[in-house]
């Protein structure tokens, strides 16, 4: 399997990916900042919750029709155009702080589009990356992406406080920084990725569901269309359980704080361990691997309601989950036609984000009824069972190692233009 070294050698990939990686940690600073700057305006905690709300519901809404325009359009030119709305958002934001004319309605409109400017960004990347990267390159390249988020969010919590203490203005004039320096560095990449040729014409209510039908009616790709939303809901749920515990038990900001840094930490190794671990075991084995690594490390927080309980349950899961997550994209874009790469892909991810804003409500109302380690012990159980999923799925279980993968036909290489 190609490793991160000889992977560095396809410049295209390499511009696009610290093109993104720059724009993700000013994203970062952002999502961080803003909840804190709506507290600051108005006192009230649930302005400050609606100013991530809205964020999450702007690129959610847009991650099935981005599919449709990654499939049609230049994916390129979506990327750029996604991070120049970027720029100009943020920057009204800026002028608005220095000038003391900041709204609430201007935070959350902003809030609101960029949301839907990084729901935009997302797919084309998939696609791009589909088109510059060998097939069996995707492994490699998909866990760079793992790595980019997990050292995004270690460093961007940190930073974007730090900002934030010196106006509340300097996390967004960060953010436009990062977004323009990453609006450039997409302008390095020299390949062609307008359409594949014979895409036809569009049809939107179609095309729309055209990546649902696609991942429906492959086995493996249905049970991952029922296992991720009931995955992303229990883990979320078990870990704000656990941290409105720690909260609650009045630990300090900077234990917290290293808690997940510690969880970071374990992201960023287990996605330089990534390629490896996909290349010699096989991807199914993985997947079901995955998806129990969050259970027995989870009971001592049961037990024990203390930051390091936290880390060290998040030990084994947080290290496993970039191998997972990248070997299992790889196995679908792997057998995705070209051409349905952006709908197959913002389909995935839309379904899998659709539960994640009831975790904090689940959570809440377990810790209400039962109390801490009862709430742990019931999101452990239900943790276990949602594993059960992929366990049984004979689809999942044999998927075989990225060498013995189907084949599909190579899509045509993205020359520079």
């Amino acid at each position: 399997m190609p490793s991160f070294r000889s992977l560095a050698r396809n410049r295209d990939f390499t511009a696009l990916w610290v093109g993104a990686t720059v724009s993700e940690l000013g994203s970062r600073v952002t999502t961080f900042a803003m909840p804190l700057v709506a507290y600051s305006m108005t006192g009230s905690a649930l302005w400050a919750a609606a100013a991530e709300a809205v964020f999450l519901l702007g690129m959610v809404a847009m991650l099935l029709p981005a599919g449709v325009l990654a499939d049609r359009w230049h994916r390129l030119r979506l990327m750029r155009f996604s991070l120049g709305a970027g720029v100009v958002l943020y920057g009204t934001l800026v002028v608005a702080g220095i000038t003391g004319t900041l709204t609430m309605a201007h935070l959350l409109l902003v809030a609101l589009t960029t949301g839907v400017a990084t729901g935009l960004f997302s797919p084309a990347e998939y696609s791009a990356i589909r088109s510059i990267v060998s097939r069996e390159e995707l492994p490699t390249a998909l866990s760079q992406q793992q790595a980019r988020q997990h050292v995004a969010a270690l460093l961007g919590g940190p930073l974007g406080g730090a900002l934030f203490t010196l106006a509340r203005w300097a996390p967004f004039a960060a953010d436009v920084i990062t977004y323009a320096v990453g609006w450039l560095l997409l302008g390095r990449v020299r390949a062609d990725l307008s359409p594949r040729p014979g895409t036809g014409t569009s049809r939107p209510l179609r095309d729309l569901g055209e990546g649902l039908r696609f991942l429906w009616a492959r086995p493996f790709l249905r049970v991952l269309l029922v296992w991720s939303p009931a995955a992303n809901l229990a883990v979320n749920a078990l870990f704000f359980v656990s941290l409105l515990r720690l909260i609650e038990a009045g630990f300090p900001a900077w234990q917290i704080g290293l808690v997940e840094a510690a969880i970071g930490g374990f992201g960023i190794l287990g996605a330089l361990a990534a390629p490896w671990l996909i290349d010699r075991f096989a991807t199914g084995r993985l997947t079901v691997l995955v998806a129990w690594s969050f259970v027995p490390l989870s009971l001592p927080l049961a037990l024990w309601n203390h930051p390091w309980a936290m880390a060290l349950a998040a030990s084994a899961g947080m290290f496993l989950n970039p191998a997972g997550n990248a070997g299992i994209g790889s196995y679908r874009m792997a057998i995705t036609p070209p051409e349905l790469i952006g709908r197959v892909q913002s389909t995935m991810q839309f379904t899998s984000m659709l539960s994640m804003p009831l975790a904090p409500a689940l959570a809440g109302l377990l810790l209400s009824v039962l109390g801490g380690g009862q709430a742990v012990l019931v999101l452990s159980a239900i943790t276990a069972v949602v594993a059960l999923i992929p366990t049984l799925s004979r689809s999942v279980r044999t998927v075989p190692r990225p060498a013995e993968w189907p084949r599909i036909p190579e899509p045509a290489p993205a020359v520079a233009i």
